[in-house]
């Protein structure tokens, strides 16, 4: 699994069952936003790049385009299913698809985990002239307190793990002559979840995944304690980044 960051390997090879059942879906209004202005649908060929388990991959086949998943973890890859035409095993860095093949490629909770310059070379080779680029993300707001309270058992194992809400993914967009400048939609959105399914959704988070056993446990049995009394409503954000592709 050349490539591959050593937490997400680890991390998300352990918890693939964890993250499908409890990582959100992407609200039915960002992925009409994103699938109307990439130009998603039938006749037309999409790559979901890092798919995971195929919750990105799902919805992006129910606007009727091809889907071609691309995921190099194989314990995640094996969860996604019947939705993409093909399911390949690949990195950013590296896709097994030949030049000008898709007319889109989407990215799902996994650009902070790329080479970002290379990762961008390779996508815009895999692209068609007039393709674009879509990242898509559910965004924990920390301000929130059920976030605020997670984020204050797990942070201390999080080291240097890549994360989204460094913003450093940005530094690449900034600096590449490949694409175009990112527009960008947020689309607030909620799930209820018991204790067992807050442990799930902390739990399918790569670093923590990656733990021993026994810090494992104590981390998941905290988060359990955040919904002793029932279900708690758990808010996201999902900002949906997208860029055109230049010549």
């Amino acid at each position: 699994m050349a490539d591959v960051h050593a937490a997400a390997a680890r991390g998300f090879a352990r918890s693939a069952d964890a993250y499908e059942r409890a990582r959100p879906d992407y609200p039915a209004e960002a992925i009409a936003w994103l699938a109307e202005r990439v130009g998603l649908g039938p006749g037309h060929t999409v790559v979901d790049l890092a798919a995971g388990t195929g919750k990105l991959t799902r919805p992006l086949a129910d606007t009727g385009a091809e889907v071609v998943a691309v995921e190099p973890v194989a314990e995640m890859r094996a969860r996604i299913g019947p939705a993409a035409a093909r399911v390949l095993d690949g990195t950013a860095e590296a896709m097994p698809l030949p030049d000008a093949s898709a007319d889109a490629v989407a990215v799902g909770q996994a650009f902070h985990w790329f080479d970002g310059p290379v990762a961008l070379a390779e996508i815009h080779r895999v692209l068609r002239p007039g393709g674009a680029l879509a990242l898509v993300w559910n965004r924990r707001p920390l301000d929130a307190p059920v976030h605020a309270a997670i984020e204050a058992i797990i942070d201390r194992h999080r080291g240097a793990t890549p994360q989204h809400a460094s913003g450093r993914w940005r530094d690449a967009f900034d600096a590449t002559t490949l694409f175009g400048p990112l527009d960008e939609r947020e689309f607030a959105h909620n799930r209820p979840q018991d204790a067992d399914a807050l442990a799930d959704r902390v739990g399918s988070t790569s670093f923590v995944a990656a733990l021993d056993d026994g810090p494992r446990a104590e981390v998941l049995a905290a988060v359990r304690a955040l919904a002793a009394d029932g279900p708690v409503d758990v808010p996201y954000v999902c900002e949906v980044f997208v860029c055109d592709r230049r010549p």
